[in-house]
């Protein structure tokens, strides 16, 4: 899919976070974004950005996490546009816990949203997609889904699930004119919980900008990339990827260069953190 202009794109989480960012970017396409979140006054504040810089924005407050009812979600989006050209699953909770910890509402609620959300979704979608021979899912994973995570277990197993699924998928849809990418990115400065903790990640594990995230997404869409490792620049990202791949040979190698970049110590301070007393949400964010 060389170009973005007059297409149709579903966008999961578009209310905040990296979301805004993908909308403005789309909207410099001139495509049509659908944007679903679960706060109104956010999604219409997206939606005047979208006008402002040239694209269509609508706005369907839902929360993806009801997923018995994304049907009607579908059949609400079909009232306003035409077929969906792409779906952009970006919407996505992040909780920190110990995993003893962990409640099994909240278990439940990043599975849902993270991962089982964008599988259904996809579902609904794809009978249209593949009688058009033409369709792009884009999954927003994680670099936690290439690596696991202490104090972030059920995230990293969300996007790890993401992750292959995605892989799985574009090998079941190879030749139909569907196309599957996952965006990996790490840290990412500004939004989520880097800015939201107010705890800075480790330097020398590399943190992007949601600018080079969101040129990420372009270029899979674009390109039809199977996969796009994110980092802070283009060292970091070939880094990363061979650090991966000492992993599958040695997982425990991983385990210490993780522990000497302290990604460890900055969840279980994120932890710490997280004051339920207070009110603060410091122990989750939604994408």
């Amino acid at each position: 899919m060389t170009t973005l202009k007059g297409k149709t794109v579903l966008l999961t989480g578009a209310s905040r976070g990296l979301g805004v960012y993908i909308a403005r970017a789309l909207a410099k396409e001139q495509a049509t974004i659908v944007c679903i979140s679960r706060s109104k006054s956010r999604l219409d504040k997206t939606c005047n950005e979208i006008k402002a810089l040239g694209g269509q924005g609508i706005s369907i407050p839902f929360d993806i996490q009801n997923l018995t009812e994304l049907p009607v979600l579908m059949e609400r989006i079909q009232e306003f546009v035409a077929p969906i050209d792409i779906l952009i699953n970006n919407a996505g909770i992040e909780i920190h816990r110990a995993f003893t910890d962990y409640s099994t509402e909240e278990i439940q609620s990043v599975l849902g949203t993270n991962l089982l959300s964008a599988m259904e979704l996809t579902r609904l979608l794809l009978p249209s997609m593949k009688e058009r021979g033409s369709g792009h899912i884009v999954n927003i994973a994680s670099l936690a889904g290439k690596k696991g995570v202490a104090y972030n277990s059920i995230y990293s197993a969300s996007k790890a699930g993401l992750i292959m699924w995605t892989d799985a998928m574009r090998q079941e849809f190879a030749g139909t004119g569907v196309y599957f990418s996952s965006i990996c990115p790490g840290y990412v400065s500004e939004i989520g919980m880097t800015a939201d903790s107010h705890i800075p990640a480790p330097k020398l594990a590399g943190v992007s900008t949601p600018t080079r995230v969101v040129n990420a997404v372009l270029r899979a869409i674009k390109q039809n990339k199977a996969e796009v490792i994110v980092n802070e620049n283009l060292l970091t990202e070939t880094l990363t990827k061979i650090m991966f791949a000492i992993g599958q040979i040695s997982p425990v190698s991983v385990d210490t260069i993780y522990r000497l970049l302290g990604v460890a110590e900055l969840n279980q301070r994120r932890v710490e953190n997280w004051t339920p007393n207070r009110g603060l949400k410091i122990g989750t964010y939604d994408k």
